[in-house]
């Protein structure tokens, strides 16, 4: 710079050198950071249903995925990864990269497993972010409109009557709906023979065929077919009725106390994912919830939004975790 034959410290020498400098800072510092500055997310978004098509994960996830969508800008697309109980779905996020490009929805399973699973390939809590418990699920217990009974009580007469001849299906062992019919079965002191299914929607479809007599099914998987009489609703297990089944007992209504049963449904990221890649999707997800058409679906459903933090999350799922495995010992359910 001395060669152009410019004093230091004179105004010429200041004017040209500023512009050189300015220059020098920019390639140096600000090329780098605009590189790795781009905003979460720049291409579309995989979120993992690790359940069959039909069941309840994935309706609710296809209820809010379109709004998650417009408010990351991205397309939210639906994976159905099913099969062992949720577990191949599950671990594949869990070694996915923590970069917000795949997401899992969940559903009870994710806290039951670990009572019911003696070797998961991934660790419930360690291996994943949550982001947001996204709603609370009453489950259902419905019946063959064949089935000559017309509630619970009926239900466990007719069990007694015929023991190990009534059969009830889930999407899977160690589901809800399985862990429900073991308690009936203990609870009623009856022999009701669970078939497994690799999914919930085969386990609805064998039901409506009168493949199998009855289930304990989530309220949103099953609310349409109730509404068209495919199947008869005898007894819900949540706390309260839902407000899409007003008229039908609570099974501690139905004489067996303590018998409640309900489902978080959430999503949750590869453990590693940035806070600012959690936040962005978390408030995503309760701003899907915040809209009209959403709280409309949700209600018609039976389904409670929640819209939890991510902190808010982590710890219903610590507490649901030492509640199953509360639960199973007590059931004499032997892992596998």
């Amino acid at each position: 710079m001395n060669s152009v034959f410019l004093p230091r410290g004179t105004a010429a020498h200041t004017r040209l050198l500023a512009p050189l400098l300015l220059l020098t800072a920019v390639l140096q510092f600000g090329l780098p950071a605009a590189l790795h500055a781009q905003p979460y997310p720049t291409r579309p978004v995989r979120l993992i249903v690790p359940f069959a098509p039909g069941g309840n994960t994935d309706i609710l996830a296809r209820v809010i995925s379109p709004r998650i969508s417009e408010s990351l800008g991205q397309p939210v697309l639906i994976e159905n990864r099913g099969g062992a109980g949720g577990v191949i779905g599950t671990e594949l996020v869990a070694r996915a990269a923590p970069d917000g490009y795949t997401l899992l929805m969940v559903s009870a399973s994710h806290v039951i497993n670990p009572a019911m699973v003696k070797k998961l390939p991934f660790d419930a809590i360690k291996d994943f972010q949550p982001i947001a418990l996204v709603a609370d699920v009453p489950t259902a217990l419905v019946v063959h409109p064949s089935l000559p009974v017309k509630n619970v009580k009926d239900l466990i007469a007719l069990g007694r009557k015929r023991p190990d001849q009534l059969h009830f299906s889930t999407s899977g062992r160690g589901t809800v709906g399985h862990l429900s019919g073991e308690l009936l079965n203990s609870a009623g002191q009856v022999r009701f023979v669970h078939v497994p299914y690799k999914g919930a929607g085969p386990a609805l479809v064998d039901l409506i065929a009168g493949q199998v007599e009855f289930q304990f099914a989530s309220l949103p998987a099953v609310v349409q077919f109730i509404r068209a009489g495919k199947v008869r609703l005898i007894a819900q297990t949540g706390v309260k009725r839902s407000p899409a089944a007003p008229d039908t007992p609570t099974m501690e209504e139905a004489g067996l106390a303590g018998f409640v049963v309900s489902s978080g449904f959430g999503i949750l990221g590869p453990a590693g994912l940035p806070r600012p890649v959690v936040d962005r999707v978390n408030a995503a997800i309760r701003a899907s919830l915040g809209s009209a058409e959403v709280k409309k679906v949700f209600a018609e459903q039976g389904a409670d939004p929640i819209g939890s933090t991510p902190e808010e999350y982590e710890a219903f799922n610590r507490s649901e975790i030492a509640r199953w495995q509360k639960a199973v010992r007590e059931a004499n359910i032997p892992p596998e």
